[in-house]
């Protein structure tokens, strides 16, 4: 296989002024192995660099570039949440089914992680013979190397399915026939992803970055316990979902050449015992880290919770602020801020680059229909059969058509303009984090310094396709989620895998797969909706009814999912995991009329058709890889 080779090319991946000391030290040359493993500096920087194949999310427009570290994936565009309206980026290939074995970006993938893993087993099999190390620091660097070493499995695992599980080092003198090295099957691949964080977690990494005596300067981005166990956590959940847990039929007959079935047979009791072992998981980490390390982020304004202040801090991910969060889990230190900035900042014609951008990103109109009204309801149920017209719930008060005739203003904050005069009376009473992650036509930036801009996506708005020409969005809306509050090209920025929001939400579904009825179902999905400021289920002010069957309360739980999770690299997965991506992305996606002005703007209109075919469920395994690696059996489909 590929993955015997050794890169060097890291010295300029860890760019982001002010990150941290210990993920700086990248290797700027290449030097033989003996050399670096009896130098501390080197082995320091050797590990550096094995931390630069965790994903930056924030470049996933530039799929194209041949760079092997970062390793960020086309998640959000090839989702239902957005599209890109830039040609070249590849999440086009899985929105059309386009995908191919012998595509770059799945080649470069696959290499990327298992080089990851080729250079953490390699530390971890020399550190240990560095005279200039002490005990307690090469327990603890083989230690992240370990977890990182499985985090990289687990990643593959994610996109490709069941792969090869290699312990040892594969020399690159290695005979051709010794790299005839079959897939290892789903559940060999998941007890190895887990008893390996396990001992990572028993063998030396530290808890917690914040225990470190200056975390700025040797801590932040770090593998520390708990995120060891938030991934053993994620691995839980993926092995106990429909995709992976044997029910999915399209994969049942997946086989080695000897015969050997790659998914687990269908068991419903061997199901409810995977569940309920991530619900065990899930609880313990909340038990042992929360609030002691971990809480959600929770803004006050005039000592009452200002709902949109707290989510909008909770996505921010400053890096300068690092030390004040409570909500970060998981997150990448360098990373393509200003891409992802430029990507989510509408064009702004006629401004300063401190309020001009791309703004390519644009969220569909299925994701904007997603998000609740300030009652805490859903305002679309679903669609007619023409796929366009929108079923309105009745009790969520909400207006298809019209427009705004006044201000509507934050509950919570008075001096906050949510939704303008005179835009639709669609972005009227929405949740607070509608106003958090979505930038509609009339809206006003986030920016003002130097004066209020108001940003219209329409054909001749400031923003729209007639002054952006390729810059602008192509469903009439842009992410605003993560988006600068600041100056555009503002890069104190982590890139955030993983919040403690996801945690609990992963718990609440656990929970519910696993003894249905279990009251902290509720009591989870609760504490993410008191933090939204919207109704509770069951408790409160404006109580909602509790969902009162299976079907309701999973409903419940992945409609929750789908909002807090937005644009964070989840929804992608979650329809995967689920088995529901035949239904919800092999269709159109629709925004609005980007061809129009003023009112005529404010029409559902088609922007392209999408097609999901069963194969789309992994990647195809690299056919360069098959080439070399007979062993290796593609998926179906490919």
């Amino acid at each position: 296989m590929n993955c015997n080779t050794l890169i060097w090319m890291l010295a300029c991946v860890w760019m982001l002024t002010g990150c941290s000391k210990y993920l700086e030290q990248v290797p700027q040359d290449r030097l033989s192995l003996d050399k670096i493993f009896t130098n501390r500096e080197d082995t320091q920087k050797y590990l550096a660099g094995i931390y630069t194949y965790i994903p930056d999310e924030y470049n996933q427009r530039q799929l194209h570039e041949g760079e092997l570290y970062k390793t960020y994936g086309p998640w959000t565009a090839a989702s239902d949440e957005a599209e890109y309206t830039w040609a070249h980026v590849q999440s086009h290939m899985w929105n059309n089914n386009t995908i191919n074995a012998n595509d770059g970006l799945i080649a470069r993938r696959w290499k990327s992680w298992y080089v990851g893993i080729h250079e953490a087993t390699i530390f971890m099999e020399r550190v240990n013979g560095n005279p200039e190390v002490p005990a307690n620091l090469k327990a603890q660097w083989a230690a992240e190397a370990r977890a990182l070493r499985a985090m990289y499995y687990f990643y593959l695992v994610r996109a490709y399915g069941p792969v090869p599980i290699i312990e040892k080092i594969v020399g690159q003198d290695t005979p051709l026939d010794q790299l005839q090295i079959p897939r290892n099957s789903v559940d060999e691949c998941f007890d190895y992803i887990i008893a390996e964080l396990r001992a990572a977690v028993n063998t030396g990494l530290i808890l917690h970055v914040s225990l470190e005596s200056n975390p700025s300067s040797d801590g932040y981005g770090r593998i520390d316990q708990t995120i060891a166990r938030a991934f053993i956590i994620e691995a839980m959940m993926l092995r106990a979902s429909h995709l992976f847990n044997g029910s999915n039929s399209y994969y049942a007959g997946l086989v080695n050449a000897d015969g050997k079935k790659l998914f687990p047979t269908a068991n419903a009791a061997e199901i409810k015992a995977k569940w309920k072992a991530a619900a065990d998981e899930t609880r313990a980490f909340i038990q042992d880290f929360v609030p002691r390390f971990y809480d959600l982020e929770r803004s006050m304004t005039n000592g009452v919770l200002d709902p949109y202040a707290s989510i909008r801090r909770a996505t921010r991910g400053a890096f300068s602020e690092l030390s004040s969060y409570k909500e970060l889990v998981f997150y990448r230190i360098s990373t393509s801020a200003g891409t992802m900035q430029y990507d989510r900042t509408p064009n702004h014609k006629g401004t300063t680059d401190q309020y001009k951008g791309g703004g390519a990103l644009g969220a569909t109109q299925e994701m904007v229909d997603a998000y609740f009204m300030k009652n805490g309801r859903l305002p679309i149920t679903g669609y007619q059969a023409d796929g366009k017209t929108p079923i309105v719930q009745a009790a969520a008060n909400y207006a298809e058509t019209g427009l705004n005739p006044s201000d509507y203003r934050d509950p919570a904050n008075n001096s906050r303009i949510f939704a303008p005069a005179n835009v639709g009376m669609m972005y009227v009473n929405r949740e607070p984090r509608f106003y958090s992650d979505i930038t509609f036509s009339g809206q006003k930036w986030l920016f003002d310094r130097d004066g209020a801009i108001y940003t219209d996506l329409s054909y001749s708005g400031n923003a729209g396709k007639l002054q952006g020409v390729n810059d602008y969005s192509k469903t009439g809306y842009v992410v605003r989620k993560s988006a600068p509050e600041g100056p555009r090209n503002t890069e104190d920025r982590v890139c955030i895998l993983l919040r403690l929001a996801q945690v609990y939400l992963n718990y609440a579904e656990a929970l519910h797969e696993s003894d249905p009825g279990n009251s902290e179902v509720v009591k989870y999905l609760n504490l993410i909706r008191q933090r939204a400021g919207i109704p509770l289920y069951g408790a409160g002010v404006d109580a909602l009814p509790v969902p009162s069957s299976e079907a309701e309360m999973t409903a419940a739980i992945r409609a929750e999912r789908r909002v807090e999770l937005s644009f964070e690299n989840s929804r992608f997965f979650d329809v995967r995991r689920w088995g529901t991506a035949e239904q919800n992305q092999n269709k159109a996606i629709y925004g609005m009329n980007v061809e129009a002005d003023g009112t005529a703007f404010l029409q559902r209109t088609k922007v392209e058709d999408r097609v999901f075919a069963k194969r789309q469920y992994f990647f195809p395994i690299p056919q360069k890889e098959i080439d070399i690696d007979k062993a290796l059996q593609q998926n179906p489909g490919y």
